[in-house]
């Protein structure tokens, strides 16, 4: 691990990027914003310090990462794009959908970075921080979630600083993100295929390649598989508290994480009670997502029951981060 190391911290500017940069050339680890929640970025191409960024997570090596990139241009330096895979980053590049295609010949990101498969997860981020990083520094840089692994995702800089300071270089504060849950991923196979529910909803998807996306099979608790894509741990996104799903009832010493403008029975005796969407808006109850479920693992609270929320557009990609903050845990 790189515990040990003095974290700096600066607010999003030319300074800022300009340190982000070298630090990146330097082979060191920087946290900053993206649309989605905070990256952990190291240079994609070189080897040790994508070794450095699995040990400041504590991240399985056999987990692949998303590569981050500046523009179509230098994507395709990376990965080979069919029709429809152009199509899919003509239509929401940049945005928060990553795309898992087989590398190009002659692809610069480390064999670390991709877990030894023989394709690719690569996108272009949607926020002007992670976008000047990026340009600056002038190559591919992965960047996971900006947090020990399996623990919940970073929604501002003060949730990096939380978990990984002492162990990386720089965190960049460009303040709170905008969409809350991570990329949606897709492999560009033969069928396409919808690898993690995410930031961009599947019927978006679906319209632009004109076809339904295939899904992958459930996994359960035990599966060493090693995944296809990033975000598919069984395990993952989980608070200490325990988590338990679509409740009728707040049990006695229970957070409340509600959705919508109706409570759940016994909400009046919750340790503490957050609601992701009074008016039940998708998009909002994604972007308070796991920052809500921060605040309520911090109130010492036996477990935090959890409202349903809608399975549809955002809903799938809430309910996929739930279920997996719950395993192993309910």
């Amino acid at each position: 691990m790189n515990v040990g190391l003095k974290t700096q911290v600066l607010p999003a500017g030319e300074a800022a990027t300009a340190a982000a940069a070298r630090v990146l050339a330097d082979g060191g680890l920087v946290g900053f914003p993206t649309e989605t929640v905070y990256g952990l970025g190291a240079d994609a191409s070189n080897p040790a310090a994508v070794a450095r960024l699995y040990r400041a997570k504590g991240r399985p090596s056999f987990n692949p990462l998303i590569t981050h990139v500046v523009d179509l241009a230098a994507a395709r330096k990376i990965a080979r794009f069919d029709a429809q895979a152009a199509r899919l980053a003509e239509a929401f590049w940049p945005g928060p959908l990553t795309l898992v295609l087989p590398k190009a010949s002659g692809c610069a990101v480390a064999d670390l970075a991709t877990a030894g498969l023989d394709t690719v997860a690569i996108r272009i981020p949607a926020h002007p921080v992670a976008w000047e990083i990026l340009d600056a520094f002038g190559g591919p840089v992965v960047a996971p979630s900006a947090n020990l692994s399996g623990h919940v995702s970073p929604t501002i800089a003060a949730h990096v600083h939380g978990d990984l300071t002492g162990r990386i270089d720089l965190i960049v504060d460009g303040g709170a993100v905008d969409v809350g849950v991570e990329s949606t991923i897709v492999g560009c196979f033969a069928v396409p295929t919808l690898l993690r529910p995410g930031g961009l909803p599947r019927e978006a998807i679906e319209r632009v390649l004109g076809r339904a996306l295939a899904g992958v099979p459930q996994t359960t608790a035990g599966d060493t598989t090693a995944p296809l894509a990033p975000g598919m741990l069984v395990s993952h996104y989980a608070p200490r508290s325990k988590v338990r799903l679509e409740i009728e009832r707040v049990e006695a010493g229970e957070a409340l994480l509600a959705f919508g403008p109706r409570t759940a029975p016994g909400a009046e005796a919750a340790v503490a009670a957050m609601n992701l969407s009074v008016r039940g808006d998708l998009a909002e109850a994604a972007a308070n997502l796991f920052g809500y479920l921060r605040s309520l693992d911090a109130k010492g609270a036996c477990g935090i029951a959890v409202m349903p929320v809608p399975d549809h557009g955002l809903g799938e990609a809430i309910n996929d981060r739930l279920r997996r903050a719950a395993i192993g845990r309910s």
